[in-house]
């Protein structure tokens, strides 16, 4: 009995475990265009951080995205049981600040008069310039901005996997979540970091014996700022892409309009929808940055004259 009873159980396991590799692989694929749009934000974050802490940089945020994941899936499961609405009203929230954050970039690039001086980056430059100054305490800032905008993206591909598990049972929702979660910090954050260390590699293959080599070295060596820059504006689209993905899908009327306009363009209707998707986001994000600047000037204009 207890050796029948054994098998049983192990045969149990072993279809549990079976269910779950099928469905982590459903959801994987769910999540793939949110997890090309995390690596591109992640790898814009480390922009203008010094070489040399680069990689305590990524680092630092790829804990505060563990952080996030232990936060998430336990409460995502939790609020799926109680109230599913919840989860669609944070998320909204989230694409909110998403658009707000990329309009905010995108204006203080194009149109910097616009806005207030961004004291950040000021700062960063100086910090940069004066080697007697602790890049660290600019850094946290960063790395806070970083972990905030990862919390955005986690909740989102969570949200997406708790979909492609709606039929599963609660051992198995949580196996899958937690095994999505732990591999999609580990590889993201791993790309990051070889990402920014690629001018490193190219000096060290410069510095060999070797023509072929050296080659190598030169090209990836030149290719990094570059790689960077691309990076810097695809994690900023991404911003809007995601964001406003999020918003549309949020708003009904907004969706249906989106889709009746991507369905006319035929095949190109999944670029279509996700041109109006970004559109839609900056829309709505330079509103919000446009918001909150009278706000802060009423706000300055009410506070008393110090004398």
């Amino acid at each position: 009995m207890a050796g029948a009873s054994l098998l049983t159980l192990l045969d149990d396991i072993s279809v549990i475990l079976d269910d779950v590799s099928v469905m982590t692989k459903v959801a994987a694929k769910k999540t793939a265009g949110v997890l090309g749009d995390d690596l591109a934000l992640n790898a814009e974050q480390v922009t203008g951080v010094t070489a040399n802490r680069e990689l305590p940089v990524v680092w630092a945020v790829a804990k505060g995205s563990f952080i996030n994941k232990l936060i998430l899936v336990p409460a995502a499961i939790l609020i799926s049981a109680i109230y599913p609405p919840l989860i669609t009203f944070l998320l909204m929230c989230g694409g909110l600040f998403l658009v707000y954050e990329g309009a905010e970039k995108v204006i203080h690039r194009f149109w910097p008069h616009a806005l207030p001086d961004d004291e950040e980056q000021n700062a960063r430059r100086q910090a940069n310039a004066d080697q007697n100054v602790d890049l660290v305490a600019f850094e946290k800032e960063k790395i806070k901005g970083a972990v905030r905008t990862d919390f955005i993206l986690s909740a989102e591909i969570i949200v997406i996997a708790l979909g492609a598990t709606a039929t599963a049972t609660l051992l198995q929702r949580s196996l899958v979540l937690s095994i999505l979660a732990i591999g999609i910090t580990v590889g993201i954050y791993g790309l990051v970091a070889g990402i920014v260390k690629i001018d490193d590699l190219g000096l060290h293959m410069m510095e060999k014996d070797g023509d072929f080599t050296q080659k190598v070295g030169k090209v990836l060596f030149a290719a990094a700022p570059k790689l960077m820059k691309f990076l810097s504006i695809a994690g900023t689209l991404a911003m809007f892409l995601v964001g406003g993905g999020i918003l549309v899908h949020g708003i009904n009327f907004l969706h249906h309009e989106v889709e009746d306009i991507a369905h006319l363009t035929g095949v190109f209707e999944s670029f279509t929808t996700a041109l109006l998707n970004g559109v839609i986001g900056f829309i709505i994000g330079a509103a919000i940055v446009a918001l909150f600047t009278v706000i802060n000037k009423i706000r300055h204009q009410d506070e008393p004259t110090a004398h």
